[in-house]
């Protein structure tokens, strides 16, 4: 089955002002729907965009596995466990809260800051807060988030090009950039589609090259 969830369709929040975007695609915040809290182990699929000098001031978290893609400019972030650094557009990070961390996430950059964040509930609670950074992650490198019973694979096929999504008992696919026709559906920029027990599924670029995320999910 292959939900199809729009980008026009995710609830704004964030805060203009301060130079903050981001579109929720499930209950965030003052934003809450019983039917849309998560989908599987994902919590929140937020796409967040960042004026120059904008950003989220220290705050905290426990008991979630945060994973990151940047679409476009730098993120800097540093955190309470003695982490800092700056993830450029193509690479993924992931913060492991564990059982408590405060992290900072700025655009400290001269342009726009692009990313798309992803909260999963962990298998289990507790254990100590980390982080990792994968620049550049190739399509052929899934990272996994075995405390969360989850893979991220990337997906950039050329126009006309066909890829294989895997064979899971849930995906969740998010499209960066593009346009890709998905079992009958097509999707664009900031869709989604919630897909349970995928079988024999393929993405095709439409109209030009594409990117994607697929979460390939346990359960």
């Amino acid at each position: 089955m292959i939900s199809v969830h729009r980008s026009e369709d995710r609830y704004r929040g964030g805060d203009e002002a301060a130079g903050i975007d981001t579109r929720h695609a499930l209950s965030f915040g003052p934003f809450y729907d019983p039917d849309n809290l998560r989908f599987g182990p994902i919590l929140a699929c937020n796409e967040e965009r960042l004026a120059p000098g904008a950003g989220f001031e220290e705050h905290p978290h426990s008991h979630t596995e945060i994973v990151t893609w940047v679409v476009e400019g730098e993120l800097t972030h540093r955190d309470s466990a003695g982490h800092s650094t700056v993830v450029r557009a193509g690479g993924v990070a992931h913060l492991s809260a564990a059982s408590g961390v405060r992290h900072v996430e700025r655009n400290d950059g001269d342009g726009p800051l692009a990313f798309l964040q992803m909260w999963l509930a962990p298998l289990e609670p507790g254990g100590e807060p980390s982080y990792t950074v994968v620049p550049g992650i190739a399509d052929s490198t899934p990272y996994a988030l075995p405390g969360a019973g989850a893979m991220l694979h990337v997906r950039r096929p050329a126009a006309g090009e066909r890829t294989a999504v895997p064979d899971a008992a849930r995906l969740y696919v998010h499209v960066v950039r593009g346009r890709v026709a998905l079992g009958g559906e097509e999707l664009g920029p900031g869709d989604a589609a919630r897909i349970t027990g995928a079988r024999g599924l393929a993405a095709v670029a439409v109209d030009g090259p594409a990117e994607l995320l697929v979460w390939e999910l346990a359960g």
